[in-house]
């Protein structure tokens, strides 16, 4: 009894730290303001976090993936896939409890240190876990931010077309650069409830002007017409229901981690609501159109609520490109020593290196849609729900580990059997479906693109530039007399 009273009394106590730091310290107006606005670590803000960094430029993508699934299958994979990422994220918040409970236990002290996805592995698995899972979540979370970078370009082509995509990426990858003088993620607060609010916005605008606008003369839906472009879209959502390569990142910034555990379950609920109307309505209205056309603004007509819902969007981009890289700059910081450096200013000055590599892929892959399927099929289904799944089943193996869990299986999911059950149904399930046709159909369809776009190409997906009008007569045009005409004519008809 007195051991199941003092694990949970640390339980508890796990991630207090800034509470305790914060304890004592006077406060005045400008730190309230400071923390209000800049400083969070409640169960709220995870959940804005959450929510916010799981939907972002896919929003714009899901119609596109609809017209390659259909509106049935489309429906289907969006809550299938939205209940299989609540549980591998459920699993991560779990191992990471356990992770960090046992550390304290040791003495550990993380106040000036950011527990990431390769330490837990490290602590619970060993070096081996800790290296696959270094390389995936790097990968994916450096795709990840490669693709919010292709997605500001196309975006704001869709207002401004004066300058190519490619230069545009130029310009926001210079923008995204910025995210570097972020410290972490308790610094997200205000920004993760203002992308939640532009996410929204933009969803609702989807779903409205689509229906407003109606359908297009003789429009169609023979989604799923093809075997390779039923799993492309498959994975894109695959992907969409992914974004939480970054959940430890988040609960280490929760003040009170062992709340997290069905936090993303609701994030994943509210996120339904915007998702399953907006790609079902633009589906509806624009049909097999959508096949060419993987950004959805593509196919709405300009009005000034489409220019605001892609200026959210792009400002949106920008928070997410800090979500995804915030964990990459973590890592960076901790492989070459300044990780627990006090100045903010050195720390920005290591991160810069990681945002050049960033910006050179989406320059060369500028494959907006496309490539979200790919590295959902080849990245996502390894780092967010294979690897979750077996490293809590290899935690859990033993029966000493099972009975000492600091967090144990609930009742609901059946103890142990249910969620050892459920965890090998989502290591196959992932691996065939999600690895397997989804990796060969999004590979084919990658490949199709370079072969007709190519490498580094300039304007993805842009309609073909009009050869100029000529020019139109004016004042000062010199116009031929009637007399300059008939000296012409005998010109030509006089025989020497």
């Amino acid at each position: 009894m007195d051991e199941g009273r003092e694990k949970v009394v640390e339980t508890v106590l796990a991630g207090n730290y800034v509470e305790m730091e914060v304890e004592g310290k006077p406060k005045n107006v400008k730190s309230t303001i400071s923390n209000f606005f800049w400083h969070g670590g409640s169960a709220y803000d995870a959940w804005f976090s959450c929510s916010s960094n799981q939907v972002a430029q896919v929003l714009l993508t899901l119609p596109y993936s609809f017209s390659q699934l259909g509106m049935l299958s489309g429906i289907l994979f969006q809550i299938f896939y939205g209940l299989m990422g609540s549980w591998t994220a459920y699993l991560i918040s779990i191992l990471y409890v356990e992770y960090r409970t046992r550390k304290e236990r040791e003495k550990a002290d993380f106040r000036n240190h950011v527990i990431q996805w390769f330490e837990v592995l490290d602590g619970l698995l060993g070096k081996h876990w800790r290296n696959v899972g270094l390389g995936f979540n790097c990968t994916f979370l450096l795709f990840g931010s490669v693709i919010q970078l292709i997605a500001c370009a196309s975006n704001i082509y869709y207002i401004n077309d004066n300058l190519d995509k490619r230069t545009w990426t130029y310009i926001f990858g210079a923008c995204c650069a910025t995210t570097v003088f972020i410290p972490s993620f308790h610094n997200y607060r205000i920004w993760s409830f203002l992308g939640l609010i532009m996410t929204t916005y933009t969803a609702w605008y989807l779903t409205i002007a689509s229906l407003l606008h109606g359908q297009v003369e003789g429009v169609k839906h023979t989604g799923p017409a093809k075997m390779v472009l039923y799993f492309t879209g498959a994975t894109n959502i695959l992907y969409t229901f992914g974004g939480h390569a970054v959940t430890v990142e988040i609960m280490h910034a929760m003040w009170k981690p062992q709340k997290f555990k069905s936090i993303y379950f609701w994030a994943t609920a509210y996120v339904l609501t915007l998702t399953l109307p907006s790609a079902a309505a633009v589906y509806w209205a624009f049909g097999d159109s959508l096949l060419n056309h993987s950004n959805a603004f593509a196919l709405l007509p300009r009005s000034p609520w489409r220019n605001m819902a892609v200026i959210l969007m792009l400002i949106h981009q920008f928070i997410t490109f800090g979500f995804a890289c915030t964990p990459l700059y973590f890592v960076w910081e901790k492989a070459i020593g300044m990780h627990e450096c006090k100045s903010m200013c050195k720390r920005a000055a290591a991160r810069l290196p990681v945002v050049v590599p960033i910006w050179f892929l989406a320059i060369i892959f500028p494959f907006f849609g496309p490539i979200n399927s790919t590295v959902g099929s080849l990245l996502v289904s390894f780092t967010v729900y294979i690897i979750p799944a077996l490293a809590h089943m290899f935690t859990f193996r033993s029966a000493a580990a099972r009975e000492n869990a600091v967090e144990p299986p609930p009742k609901f999911f059946g103890r142990w059997v249910g969620t050892y059950t459920i965890n090998v149904f989502v290591v196959v399930w992932v691996f065939i479906v999600g690895f397997g046709f989804g990796g060969w159909a999004s590979m084919t369809n990658f490949i199709h693109q370079i072969d007709t776009f190519g490498l580094f190409t300039k304007c993805y997906q842009c309609p073909p530039q009009l050869p100029p009008p000529p020019p139109l007569l004016n004042a000062t045009t010199p116009i031929a007399s009637p007399t300059n005409h008939l000296q012409l004519l005998g010109s030509v008809f006089h025989k020497p």
